[in-house]
């Protein structure tokens, strides 16, 4: 708010000197200015038109640059006879930079250098001394011609570099982000695999226990195993407390149970639910899945759809999921228009998470835009610790 007062201060300061040198220039022949020629009203109306557009060079560069030689045009078609002066040196140089340094686009930036080439030819052939053919003036007039130009490329440089840092600080705010998000998501799987490990030991557990209760020459080695197993499922636990992130809500001593591919059609109903039609094709039996498989199988299908109902604009969705003996592989198509850069939410953080999760299993991850129209995701999960060729990670 400061920084905005300070500029918005600057910007009327810029506007009052152009006002009151225009004024001196146009009420008196004096060191600054040759005088100028016309009615009353013109002498009233000049300084208005050619200094006060400076107070609009940041907010509307172009406006007020067109308005400034709105006004010399004016002066020069109704006298035939343009002013000299540093008064319109200040005010050119300042219009002529602001206008490339603020425009909001290069096109609009490009569009007030010719305004600039169109006012200054007019200007000129209004100009006595220009007009005179006196060498000494004609190459005054080309020096003010490339004044212009230069205080033009200057802004034009300083708008390429202020973007540039601007481009670089949102790059670098994005690849934070990205790896936030991979932390999140890696801490997420740790906090499921938390949960299927530890209802596991305590299967383990409670098989041990069992056993040694019903007595047999192995009773002692039942017992360490019982006693080695509870004391993993504690530090579990305590492995769970580190990832657990400040805002998560504890469940108690194991997660809540996770979703699976039986899921999945919960889900479909949900983000049909939200206005997104999608079809659901389930093949094989998931019911024998490992549990790790099971979650990220329902996880890759969630963030997928979730990226359709965020990007994909209007539009369709098909989910397939194949259970075979060896992998699972799932496929999430849409046939949206929309803006869906390369599948990603905000930068690309739902692909990584999905990336993370098809790495784990040392799967395959491939997403993008589609031949015909809409984006596809697809994934491969093994269900062993062999890579296996598929489609090639992107």
């Amino acid at each position: 708010m400061r920084a905005c007062g300070r500029a918005l201060a600057v910007d009327l300061g810029l506007g009052v000197i152009g006002v009151v040198l225009t004024a001196i220039a146009a009420w008196s022949v004096n060191v600054i200015s040759t005088g100028l020629a016309g009615p009353v009203w013109l002498k009233v109306l000049w300084p208005l038109l050619i200094g006060a557009p400076l107070v609009l060079r940041r907010r509307a560069p172009l406006l007020g640059w067109v308005i400034i030689w709105t006004g010399v045009c004016l002066q020069a078609l109704i006298t035939r006879n343009s002013p000299e002066g540093l008064n319109q040196i200040f005010v050119w140089g300042v219009g002529s930079y602001c206008v490339a340094a603020y425009s909001r686009s290069t096109r609009r930036a490009l569009a007030g250098l010719a305004v600039t080439a169109a006012g200054y030819a007019v200007y000129s052939l209004a100009n006595h001394d220009i007009m005179g053919g006196a060498a000494e003036s004609l190459w005054a007039g080309a020096f003010f011609a490339i004044g212009l130009l230069a205080a033009w490329l200057a802004g034009v440089f300083v708008r390429g570099r202020r973007e540039a840092v601007a481009q670089a600080a949102r790059t670098a705010a994005a690849e934070r982000q990205a790896e936030q998000a991979v932390t999140d998501e890696r801490a997420r799987m740790a906090r499921e695999l938390h949960d299927i490990v530890s209802h596991n030991l305590s299967v383990v557990i409670l098989q041990a226990a069992g056993a040694r209760a019903a007595g047999g020459p192995d009773a002692g080695t039942l017992e360490k195993i019982e006693r080695s197993g509870r004391q993993a499922l504690v530090e579990m636990r305590r492995l769970l407390g580190v990832l657990r992130q400040p805002g998560d809500q504890a469940t108690g001593p194991e997660l809540a149970p996770q979703p699976g591919v039986a899921g999945l059609a919960a889900l479909a109903d949900g983000v049909r639910a939200a206005g997104l039609p999608v079809t659901l094709v389930i093949d094989g039996d998931p019911a024998g899945l490992p549990a790790a498989v099971d979650i990220s199988a329902y996880r890759i299908v969630q963030e997928a759809l979730t990226n359709v109902l965020k990007h994909a604009g209007p539009a369709t969705a098909a989910v397939s999921v194949q259970c075979g003996a060896d992998e699972v592989l799932i496929e999430v198509c849409d046939d949206g228009a929309g803006p869906q850069a390369s599948g990603q939410d905000g930068g690309g953080h739902g692909l990584a998470g999905m990336r993370e999760r098809v790495a784990l299993f040392g799967g395959d991850l491939a997403a993008g835009p589609r031949p015909d129209c809409g984006f596809g995701v697809r994934a491969r999960l093994p269900l062993d610790d062999r890579p296996r060729s598929g489609w090639s990670a992107s």
